[in-house]
C-alpha cells in the first residue's frame, strides 16, 4: 500500500467519524480486541476470521440487545507476533443510549466468544485500560479535544503502519485488512439548528 492509499484511507475514516457526529451529538466509543483461545488460535485461517466477522456484523440487525444502539464500526484484522489472527474493533454507539463503555465492550466480547465462535473465542476489553490520551468512552461533539483524541489516538491506531500484517495470509486479493461501516446519510436539517460553540 502506498503512502497515498494510506492517507486516503485515514482521511476517509476520519470523515466517517465526522459524519456520525453530524447525525449524533454523542458517541460512545467502544474498543475491544476479538481473539481466539490459544488452543484454537493456530488453526484459525483468514477465511475463518472473515466468516466469523461477517456473521457478527450481519447479526447486528437482529441482535438488538447487543447492537441495538450501534451506529458504526472500524475493525482491523491483524496477525500477532506468534502468527495468530485477531481483530482490533472500534464500535461506535449512540452516546445518548449507551453510557457504560466497559459494560458494552464486555457484552460484545461475550457475544463474540460464546455465540459467534461457539466457545473458541476470547476478547480483551480495552475500555478497562487507562489511556493517557483517552478517545474512548463517551465523546460529545462539542468536546473538540476528545473528538481529536478519538481520531488521532484511537482511529489512527488502525492505520499505524502502511503495510498490513494480513497481506501474506490473503487468498483473495480483494480482502481488506480494515473494514468500516457505511457512510451515514445526513439527517434532515429540519428542526432546531445545532449550536457550534
Amino acid at each position: 500500500m502506498s503512502n497515498n492509499t494510506f492517507n486516503r484511507r485515514k482521511q476517509s475514516t476520519e470523515k466517517y467519524i465526522d459524519a456520525l457526529f453530524e447525525n449524533n451529538s454523542k458517541l460512545c466509543a467502544i474498543r475491544v480486541d476479538l481473539k481466539y483461545k490459544q488452543e484454537f488460535a493456530k488453526d484459525i485461517s483468514l477465511d475463518v476470521i472473515n466468516r466469523d466477522l461477517k456473521r457478527m456484523l450481519d447479526n447486528r440487525r437482529s441482535n438488538k440487545n447487543v447492537f441495538g444502539n450501534n451506529l458504526g464500526y472500524v475493525i482491523k484484522k491483524e496477525v500477532s507476533d506468534n502468527g495468530n489472527l485477531h481483530l482490533h474493533a472500534l464500535f461506535l454507539e449512540d452516546g445518548n443510549k449507551v453510557q457504560k463503555a466497559a459494560y458494552k465492550a464486555d457484552q460484545i466480547g461475550q457475544y463474540w466468544s460464546e455465540n459467534i465462535t461457539k466457545g473458541k473465542g476470547c476478547y480483551e476489553n480495552c475500555n478497562r485500560r487507562n489511556y493517557e490520551n483517552n478517545g474512548i468512552g463517551m465523546v460529545d461533539y462539542k468536546d473538540k479535544e476528545k473528538v481529536n483524541n478519538l481520531k488521532e489516538h484511537v482511529v489512527s491506531y488502525f492505520y499505524k503502519t502502511i503495510t498490513q500484517s494480513i497481506d501474506e495470509n490473503k487468498s483473495n486479493p480483494k480482502d481488506r485488512a480494515i473494514v468500516r461501516g457505511t457512510m451515514p446519510k445526513p439527517k434532515s436539517n429540519a428542526g432546531r439548528p445545532r449550536k457550534t460553540n
